[in-house]
């Protein structure tokens, strides 16, 4: 992928993180992405866009531990819930 298609694809997750329907779910995501889309393969960029397709309700029921999330995601929203736990 060229790095201008790759600029293009950053700005378009980063703005979807930050423009859900729920306030919970702005917050969370949108410092996630803020800290960790620059460093994502493009195969990650691919999970972290089809979770972004997710109800955001079902996300924060998964970020939150409430339920438990798809396989297909498990690890990026185990790694998303991470972002606002304090570090040991």
């Amino acid at each position: 992928m060229s790095e201008e298609l790759r600029e293009h694809r950053l700005k378009r997750l980063h703005m979807r993180s930050m423009r859900r329907g729920i306030k919970e779910m702005d917050l969370i995501l949108s410092a996630y992405a803020g800290r960790h889309l620059a460093d994502m393969t493009d195969a990650e960029l691919d999970t972290y866009d089809a979770m972004l397709n997710e109800n955001d309700q079902d996300l924060y029921r998964w970020v939150t531990g409430q339920e438990a999330p798809p396989a297909r995601i498990a690890a990026l929203i185990e790694d998303v819930s991470r972002t606002f736990q304090p570090e040991k």
